[in-house]
This record gives C-alpha cells, structure tokens and sequence, in this order.
C-alpha cells in the first residue's frame, strides 16, 4: 500500500503526495477515522489505497510527534512567528503568548521582524538583543530587500515549518518574496481596523529550499486552555524563568507571591525582561479563571 505525506486540505478533502513518485493523490478519509474521533492533518504521514487515476482513500495515519490545533497541522519541526514593525504595530505581549504556546508544544520557534524599511528610530533593537539572548533566532525582513529574506530561507532547509503571527503583518507577502511562483494573494492593511484582512482559506504544504513551509490564516489570540497550558506549564514555557528557579527558594515556585523568588529578584535589570514579567503574571491569572471556568475533571 503506498503511503505519502498530505500537503493540502480542502473542503474534505486531503492531498497525499505519494513518497516515490511524488505525484499528488486526491483522498478522502476512511470512515474509521470519524469512529475514533481522529481528522487527517496537513503534515500527516499516511498510507493509502489508490481508489482510481490520482484519487485514494486514506487507510492509516503514522504516529505523529505534535499538533497543532489552530492551524490544523502535524509534525510541525519549527513555527515562524512573523511580527511586523508597525501597520500594524509591533506586540510584544502577543510575541510572548506565541512563545508561551509553541515553548509548552516544544517545538523549535524563529522569530521574524517584517517591514523593516518601515522603522523610525532604533525602538526595536532592545528586543531583538533580549530575545537573542535567550537563544531565539531573530531576522529581520524587508520585502523591498531580497537579501533580507535569504536568512528565512535557510533556516527552511529540511524542515516542515509554520508560519504564525497576527493579521497583516506580511506573511503570505514573506511567502512570495520566498518563492516568487507561488503568487499567493494578499491584502492591504485597513486603516479604519489597523489590521489586515485574512487572505489564506485553507492549510497548504508549498515546497521551499528543500523543506516544506505552511501559509496560515493570520489570528491575533491564543487559548491556553486548547493547547492544554496550566500554570506549571506556563512558568517552564518562559525559559528564562525556568533557569532562574533553580535558585528560588522554593521548590515549584511559580514566581507570583512566593517569597525569595529568583525571578523576582532580576526585575528593574532589563526592561524587555521586565515587561516578560507583566505578561507572565497576566497570562497566570487567565489560566487561573479559566480553571474556574472550566474545572478540570
């Protein structure tokens, strides 16, 4: 039976390109995967049964290493997290939510600055230097600059990767500059909203530098609770903090209220460090209402 890797899902439907001849089948699920509650992916490794000329139904999936919930996709090697310089405005504290959610999935995050042409004055190097720091990958991009785009494209090679970050800040324009054929559309910021208007309807694997990239909706939020974040979760997910508590006092320590706290102890040091902080504590207390919310059982 061959088996393949699905590239594209549409409208209940999975494109499987087949692993040695690479040609493209058109599937649908079986059954049996609807009676234990379990969807083919964009990223799953599957077999499947040749049903007609290009067209199969998907028999197995192979055992996957993540998943990601929004967008619908699986074994996902690294996730892009595309932030813009402004239109609309750079957002640390979504940059953080982001990092939050693909440090608990453990999978490996590079962080993208887009419109760079666009910068004023030097307000964003403070936070490259942070988060370089912390070992992250940062580049910066400008669509106007082909070079600038060279780093993204290596860091491709190999892997299956997503993009991710909020509405309008160029990622399906990052796309094209990639790869100019895929032509991909996009849409200009509206200025009433200061946001852009979603302009990718469905989850596709495209080819890039020999790994495979996915072009995602843009979204502005993240559920902890969907991605199943608690606050143990949280505080190792903010991986500096996870180094600094080995010198916390107490053991578990999650760095609100508990005296002699390490992480505490480094405030008033950085301010991007500082402003972390506020966020951990925000995101602390949403996940604490959502227990209230929604025990667990």
């Amino acid at each position: 039976m061959p088996t393949g890797l699905i590239v594209k899902a549409l409208s209940g439907f999975y494109y499987v390109e087949e692993e040695k001849s690479k040609d493209i089948y058109e599937c649908r699920g079986r059954g049996v995967f609807r009676n234990i509650n379990v969807t083919p992916l964009v990223g799953d490794r599957v077999s499947f049964q040749v049903t007609g000329p290009y067209q199969g139904y998907i028999t197995e999936i192979s055992e996957r290493k993540n998943t990601l919930v929004r967008p619908p996709v699986a074994n996902i090697d690294q996730v892009l997290l595309v932030f813009s310089i402004k239109k609309p405005e750079f957002s640390q504290l979504l940059l953080d939510r982001f990092l939050t959610v693909i440090e608990a999935l453990d999978i490996t995050p590079i962080i993208i600055i887009t419109k760079i042409d666009l910068l004023e004055d030097d307000f964003i190097y403070p936070y490259i230097d942070y988060y370089q720091s912390l070992g992250y990958q940062v580049i910066t991009t400008s669509k106007y600059d082909q070079a600038s785009i060279q780093p993204v494209i290596d860091s491709l090679d190999g892997k299956i990767s997503v993009l991710a970050g909020q509405s309008g800040v160029g990622k399906s324009s990052l796309i094209n500059a990639i790869n100019p054929h895929l032509t991909l559309k996009t849409d200009e910021i509206s200025e009433a909203l200061g946001r852009g208007k979603h302009t990718t309807r469905h989850v596709e694997l495209f080819k890039v530098n020999n790994g495979l990239i996915v072009d995602t909706p843009g979204f502005s939020n993240l559920d902890f609770q969907e991605f199943g974040i608690d606050t143990e979760i949280l505080s190792s997910s903010f991986i500096e903090f996870l180094e600094l508590s080995n010198d916390c006092k107490f053991r578990g320590c999650l760095h609100i209220n508990e005296p002699s706290c390490a992480v505490k102890a480094k405030l008033g040091t950085n301010s991007v460090y500082d402003q972390r902080y506020e966020h951990y504590k925000a995101f602390h207390e949403e996940i604490k209402k959502l227990r209230v919310i929604y025990p667990r059982k």
